[in-house]
């Protein structure tokens, strides 16, 4: 600490934090405590208010016609594919027979009873995706076809008494081949970590169903659409088979999920019995990650989602839900899963939701489309929701004798592994070939002329605020600048600076004011932005030493730029990171809450008389590096951008499984971004930037990358700012060094691009 620092901290202590003068035109700042800790706090208050009144809000986005059923139902279509896309199961399947899986040692057929067969099958889904589990075949005309769905830690044997891990009360599959019905229980990706990994590379903690969908959420697809995908693939063979039998879906647990999705999607299920899955879902945060579906409380709680399958029946069956404390514990250098909770919800809960699906569907309900059944507790199927189900599909409920094992059980192990390896192989696939799917997003561009470009640019740069980063409304409460002198250098003072964004949200940073700035003379700013779990003293405190920063906020005030350290909430580890979980249902993230807060700081720069707002520019360093491509890319306050130990080819950085510096691997779960694969890479958002001034600062031995992916993502780069004639613009540094600012090239950028 320098002797000022010392000087100004002990008048703090003696006399209040106000005994030092703040800025001209500024209240004297008195906040105590780490600034960062308070705002991801009001963040956080900020985000239960919204969620809260999200159940409110979402009236506005349906426009249901109670005139008939037939009118009902087109009236929430809009809403059935809005729904359909955000869960990922959006896509057009590719039909193909019921293939019989036999092995020398599995024939095909692996049980009998009186009345039904059983066999080993999988079934044609996407590309090299299938279903796969057990087809029960009744020995005469089957009353119904159903898909059952068993919670993903449970066989497909086990809802057959096959094996003995469910309960006999529990194995609705066999219950309701007993009672005739043509039944497929497919295999769900389970919770367990066996597979989660690349053994080449690293393993995981990270449950099965987490680890597809890291991969799949940024490309636009989720484990629960693939899911959802695999039973109404075998709606499809049931109804190329015999297309007049009812149609069925039954689950319980996470089969309860996929259960209850497939019937909302897909009008063809006459009937669906969702069992331990039923409830609120304004804490869907606090699920496993693999329950979080973008957008989802913006517009769709568990109410919403059955009012899509009314005038359908549905069963809603309250009894216990899996009881899930978390991921696998980490074990033998397995890490990186994140935190994620199942427990079973009071009866009062899923009873107060039934009746607000009673109320959003009105008059449809006479007939009894959205019923409760069970008392909150006990195993799923119970022979109240069974009867229910068998008579909404023609059926009545029979018992009959277990069904006798005649060949070898297929290796459920080998079939959970084939499915896990399935869905990330097509994840892989669908990273491979996103550019083409970004480059037929992009076609709308003008590419004529650099103002045309720029007049292209404003629908794109509208879709990746909105639709990308999630969109929050604009400051609510006056600016209430406060400030603190906190530092007197030689070369300049430095203020501690607090603005107001929401009534629980603010911004915050370090300001740097050169002492040698004429009357009247507006300099340019360069704001400096710290990485993940860094601060904004780290990078404008002349007392701290970084091998990160090297106080370049510090340096750059000496050569006569203002330079502002904004303190970003990407600090806490999980404090933060539960932001994203928190946000990603209400079409928000992280950033949404960043852009906000630095659309309030260049409000309050540009308002300075040392500072000319035409001339604020953004330079990031990691995670600030990221804001570097999320921040300008929206707000044009930002008069140039320099990323800096991040640029890259960002979703293979993602989602590939073959190299070891991919998010896939490590514990920064909030790192994943709806869509993004379809829509932006780094390129595109440099593209939004264009045509301001553009520059990579890149350290070779930065282990967030490697070179060859930032050459060839910035190569994009390159060629639209030199086709469009502003070549002068952009530019790349590599420098032999690690992931840190290295402040040569990027400080001549700065000079040249703000002509100072």
């Amino acid at each position: 600490m320098t002797l000022p620092m010392i000087a100004i901290v002990l008048s703090q202590l003696v006399h209040g934090a106000v005994a030092v003068e703040p800025l001209p035109g500024t209240a004297p700042l008195t906040i105590t405590g780490e600034p960062v800790e308070a705002m991801v706090a009001g963040i956080d208050a900020h985000l239960m208010q919204l969620i809260d009144a999200s159940v409110a809000n979402r009236e506005e986005y349906w426009q249901r016609d109670f005139s008939s059923p037939d009118a009902y139902a087109q009236s929430v279509e809009p809403n059935r594919q809005r729904f359909a896309r955000i869960i990922g199961a959006h896509e057009e399947r590719e039909a193909g027979p019921m293939e019989l899986v036999a092995t020398t040692d599995s024939p095909a057929l692996i049980a009998e009873s009186a009345v039904y067969r059983v066999y080993a099958v999988r079934w044609r889904v996407l590309r090299e995706v299938y279903g796969e589990g057990l087809l029960i075949e009744p020995k005469e005309k089957a009353v119904a076809s159903v898909v059952a769905l068993p919670d993903c830690d449970w066989s497909p044997e086990a809802l057959l008494g096959l094996v003995e891990d469910v309960p006999a009360d529990a194995q609705f599959a066999r219950r309701l081949a007993e009672s005739g019905c043509r039944v497929i229980v497919p295999t769900l990706l389970d919770r367990r970590d066996t597979y989660s990994g690349n053994p080449d590379i690293r393993m995981t903690n990270q449950p099965h169903r987490e680890f597809a969908y890291r991969a799949a959420y940024e490309l636009g697809r989720h484990i629960i659409g693939y899911e959802v995908q695999k039973a109404r693939a075998a709606i499809d063979w049931f109804e190329a088979e015999r297309g007049d039998a009812p149609i069925g879906v039954i689950g319980s647990g996470e089969g309860g999920l996929i259960a209850f999705y497939t019937a909302a999607v897909d009008t063809r299920v006459d009937a669906a019995v969702v069992s331990g899955y039923f409830k609120p879902r304004s804490d869907v945060w606090s699920e496993p990650i693999y329950r979080n579906v973008w957008s989802l409380l913006h517009e769709f709680g568990d109410a919403e989602i059955a009012s899509l399958i009314a005038p359908r029946t549905l069963i809603v069956e309250a009894c216990d839900h899996p009881q899930i404390d978390g991921p696998p514990e980490p074990s033998s250098g397995r890490t990186g899963a994140a935190p994620g909770r199942i427990s079973t919800p009071s009866f009062e809960a899923v009873q107060g939701e039934v009746d607000r699906a009673h109320e959003l569907v009105g008059n449809l309900n006479a007939s009894g489309a959205i019923q409760l059944t069970g008392n909150g507790s006990g195993l799923p199927g119970s022979d109240d929701g069974l009867s229910s189900f068998m008579s909404a599909i023609g059926g009545a409920l029979r018992n009959g004798d277990q069904p006798k094992i005649v060949a070898a059980l297929p290796d459920a192990e080998a079939r959970m592994k084939r499915q896990v390896d399935q869905l990330i192989n097509d994840t892989q696939h669908l990273m491979r070939t996103s550019q083409k799917v970004r480059d037929e997003f992009w076609k709308r561009a003008d590419y004529a002329s650099a103002e045309a470009w720029a007049e292209s640019a404003k629908w794109y740069r509208d879709y990746f605020s909105r639709e990308v980063i999630g969109e929050l409304p604009p400051a609510s409460v006056p600016i209430n600048p406060r400030t603190r002198l906190v530092f007197d250098e030689p070369a300049y003072r430095g203020y501690e600076v607090q603005l107001d964004v929401y009534p629980d949200v603010f911004a915050f940073g370090i300001l740097l004011v050169p002492k040698n700035i004429p009357e009247g003379e507006r300099r340019p700013v360069v704001v400096c932005q710290h990485g993940l779990e860094g601060y904004a003293r780290e990078v404008a405190d002349p007392s701290i030493q970084s091998d990160y920063y090297h106080q370049f906020a510090c340096k750059l005030a000496e050569q006569g730029f203002v330079t502002y350290a904004s303190q970003n909430p990407y600090v806490g580890g999980d404090a933060f990171r539960v932001l994203q979980r928190k946000a990603n249902p209400l079409e928000l993230s992280l950033f949404s809450f960043i852009v906000r807060q630095h659309e309030r700081t260049l409000e309050w720069l540009g308002q300075q008389p040392f500072v000319d707002p035409e001339r604020i520019a953004f330079y990031g360093l990691s995670y600030g590096g990221k804001t570097a491509m999320r921040v300008p890319a929206i707000l044009e306050g930002y008069c140039l951008s320099i990323c800096s130990g991040d640029f890259n080819e960002w979703i293979k950085k993602n989602v590939t499984v073959d190299y070891p510096l991919s998010y896939m691997f490590t514990g920064e779960y909030e790192m994943f971004e709806w869509d993004l694969g379809s829509t932006f890479d780094y390129g595109e958002m440099a593209a939004l930037i264009f045509p301001r001034p553009f520059m990579v600062e890149r350290g070779h031995r930065d282990g967030v990358s490697y070179d060859e992916w930032v050459a060839h993502e910035y190569a994009k780069v390159r060629r639209m700012y030199d086709e469009l004639g502003l070549g002068d613009r952009t530019t790349i540094e590599y420098f032999n060094g690690p992931h840190t600012i290295h402040g040569v090239g990027t400080f001549e950028f700065l000079r040249e691009q703000l002509d100072f």
